[in-house]
């Protein structure tokens, strides 16, 4: 019977992914006049029109197309690919002071030159998947400048961990709503993933001990100490702090306008946990590391989620709770639902515990009847409890094809290894290779 399950999620993400999911991108998103994607679609999948062009848009676009040609969809996400990292290069590239610029318009002309680790870290992450998936240097290349710009411009020397905030010429950014005296778990967490990438690439032995730095912040500062689920702020010492809107900001647009969520020092994101859970591993995995120092954590945050974050009655899983308590957020979000799917297969595949598969199911379920436009195929942006659509556009800088497209990679792998592993070997819970 659980054989038959896992077949008939796995066939549904196939299908789903090549008939419905990279169509609608493929189909859309190349700007054959300017160069670089298109990536604001509203909610009947048209160019919505708005004259940007974000490093957080292209970068994952970029992403979206080496991950999805690396995994075998075909040459056509591979001319994609090229396609934008010749925009990358060409038109967000700071030829003067390196990095690359947060802002453009379409047309490619620089309207915010600013330099933003949130961008950096995508930015190495698809620039090192690009080399990874067609064997050009030249992704690993600016992939290595752009690292190496952090470590000379970002790096904390006396706290550790990374500033965020910086204008055009790596200057740290003011205080405040500017961002410079923050740190973030968003921005380390991506760090952790690009620098997997990047270690990948290139196996040098400054990746690796970079990587292995940023995952001991991560889990010995940026996460609660009891509970291990993650704080999103704090300053540059490592206390924790309230959580504010910044004037370059991403990931805020459903909040209040004055800039200050409720609650913030007892305030935690499922997605981002669960997130963190399975890149976590599968950074160690990359390493050849065991997963014995952080398996407690690991499992805690998970765990986490699946007490306090999957709704068990319509499924699915809640934006945000308490450490320590049920969720306040009852609402759901495309990006959480895809992390918690891949982290959910992630942990069961590890683990073998049967309440990780029961959260899978009850995300699966929840994101094939609820949580994709029927008419297009993208995902609904955010959605009530039940799974009415609340915000209706496709696509804008925030909401675009990374989560999508790579949870539905990420997903039929895990569901093909655990489809052989009961077929070969009675299914105990294995490593994920």
């Amino acid at each position: 019977m659980q054989g038959s399950l896992l077949r008939e999620w796995r066939n549904q993400i196939e299908g789903y992914l090549r008939e419905r999911l990279l169509p609608f991108w493929l189909e859309r998103s190349q700007d054959t006049r300017d160069g670089g994607f298109i990536t604001h679609f509203d909610k009947d999948g048209k160019d919505s029109g708005e004259d940007e062009k974000s490093l957080i848009a292209q970068s994952r676009s970029l992403f979206t197309y080496v991950s999805a040609y690396r995994a075998g969809y075909g040459e056509r996400c591979r001319e994609l690919a090229e396609h934008g990292l010749a925009y990358l290069l060409q038109r967000m590239w700071d030829e003067k002071h390196g990095g690359f610029y947060w802002m453009t318009n379409r047309k490619g002309e620089v309207t915010k030159p600013d330099k933003i680790l949130y961008g950096q870290s995508f930015a190495i992450y698809a620039l090192s998947e690009y080399s990874l998936a067609t064997g050009d240097p030249v992704g690993r290349e600016y992939a290595e400048r752009t690292f190496d710009l952090l470590q000379k411009y970002a790096t904390d020397t006396m706290y550790g961990g990374y500033f965020e905030m910086f204008d055009r010429e790596w200057n740290l950014a003011g205080p405040g709503a500017k961002g410079g005296d923050r740190k973030t778990l968003d921005v380390h967490l991506h760090l952790m993933e690009a620098f997997t990438s990047l270690f990948e690439c290139s196996r040098l032995p400054l990746h690796r001990r970079k990587l292995l730095e940023d995952i001991e912040i991560l889990m010995r500062r940026l996460v609660h100490p009891v509970h291990a689920t993650g704080i999103p702020q704090f300053t540059p010492d490592w206390r924790p702090t309230r959580q504010i809107k910044f004037d370059i900001v991403w990931g805020w647009d459903r909040y209040k306008p004055d800039g200050v969520k409720a609650n913030p020092l007892d305030n935690t994101s499922y997605g981002h946990n669960v997130e963190l859970a399975w890149l976590l591993s599968h950074a160690l995995d990359v390493l050849g590391s065991d997963d014995g120092p952080y398996r407690v954590q690991i499992r805690k945050m998970l765990d986490h989620a699946v007490a306090h974050g999957i709704d068990w009655e319509y499924g699915g899983v809640y934006v945000e709770g308490s450490h320590d308590g049920p969720a306040r957020d009852l609402e759901k979000e495309f990006w959480q639902q895809c992390e918690v799917m891949i982290g959910m297969i992630d942990a069961y595949l590890r683990f073998g515990d049967e309440r990780y598969l029961a959260a899978y199911e009850a995300v699966h379920r929840f994101m094939f009847t609820k949580g994709i436009n029927p008419a297009l195929g993208e995902l609904w942006p955010l959605l009530t409890r039940e799974g009415v659509p609340i915000w209706t556009h496709m696509s804008h800088s925030w909401k675009i094809n990374y989560h999508s497209v790579r949870a539905m990679i990420q997903c039929r792998r895990r569901l093909d290894q655990a489809i052989a592993a009961e077929t070969s070997e009675g299914w105990q819970g294995a490593p994920l290779k």
